[in-house]
């Protein structure tokens, strides 16, 4: 191969790496301030990709996909905190993450029963791509990554410029003392939740313009979303979207020695010695957000 083929590789890495470093954010931010793994943030990004899909499909409009998008995966992250998490909020971690799977069958069988399970995609205008010598970016790719990379920066603008971001990052590092310095958990938790579902509902509308809209799609993205989040350090929002970036070149740049099947699983190989020579993560900060 020529070093085009690896730049291209590398180009296709970054765009991966920022797809699957929404739902690695989202669950990071449910880990830093309910401190338990959300084994349902894949099956939010499907709900989002269907309710972004049904927009674009009434109004052709992509912009209206992604707000729709959005609004999908925030209403479906509201509601499975109303209804599923926030009874249990206080048990142990076990019974946390064992309700998020449970809620997570539960969101795939109700998309699966309202839209089916054969794959659907989105209308979308065939674009040629731009060719730089042997070097080729699929303009498609190019406004996907710019909305993925704005909604990043948007978190964490809110995050480390606002009022409410200071408060979750609080509640994250020290609930106690949030709590007695009049921080109300029940709101900021609601809060949280609604940002969640948001990055959650774009990453599936992400997704689907790329690829397909199916509901399964979710629980494939969970799994290097998660495997992104741990290699970053669960509860660090950077080190997730940096750790996601990272599994996103080296899947993508080991495609020619492992193939395209065994690349996935190369994720997971790179999180196992992450895990061995750093439990907390490369970028890992203890105390979850901050």
């Amino acid at each position: 191969m020529s070093y085009a083929d690896y730049i291209n590789l590398a180009i296709n890495g970054l765009v991966e790496g920022l797809i699957i470093a929404l739902p690695a954010l989202a669950l990071t931010l449910v880990y830093g301030l309910a401190r338990f793994p959300n084994a349902a943030t894949g099956d939010i990004v499907a709900a989002g990709g269907y309710a972004g899909l049904a927009a674009h499909h009434f109004s052709g409009s992509v912009l209206a996909a992604g707000v729709a998008g959005a609004a999908g995966g925030a209403a479906a992250s509201l509601l499975a905190f109303v209804l599923a998490f926030r009874p249990v909020i206080r048990r142990s971690v076990i019974t946390l993450l064992l309700t998020s799977i449970g809620v997570g069958f539960v969101i795939r069988a109700a998309l699966g029963v309202a839209f089916g399970h054969d794959p659907k995609a989105f209308d979308l205008p065939l674009e040629r791509a731009w060719r730089f010598g042997e070097i080729s970016i699929a303009p498609a790719d190019l406004s996907l990554a710019a909305l993925t990379l704005s909604t990043l920066l948007l978190v964490f603008a809110m995050l480390y410029a606002t009022p409410l971001g200071r408060a979750l990052r609080a509640i994250a590092d020290d609930p106690d003392l949030a709590r007695v310095s009049g921080i109300r958990r029940g709101r900021c938790m609601l809060a949280m939740w609604t940002i969640a579902g948001v990055v959650c509902g774009i990453a599936g509308t992400v997704v689907g313009m790329r690829t397909v809209v199916y509901p399964d799609a979710g629980w494939n993205m969970l799994l290097p979303a998660f495997a992104a989040a741990v290699v970053g350090g669960l509860g660090n929002p950077l080190g997730a979207v940096m750790g996601a970036l990272l599994l996103g070149l080296l899947q993508e740049l080991s495609t020619p020695f492992v193939g395209f099947v065994y690349k996935i699983a190369l994720g997971y190989v790179f999180m196992m010695i992450v895990l061995l020579l750093r439990p907390r993560g490369l970028f890992n900060r203890p105390q979850g957000v901050r």
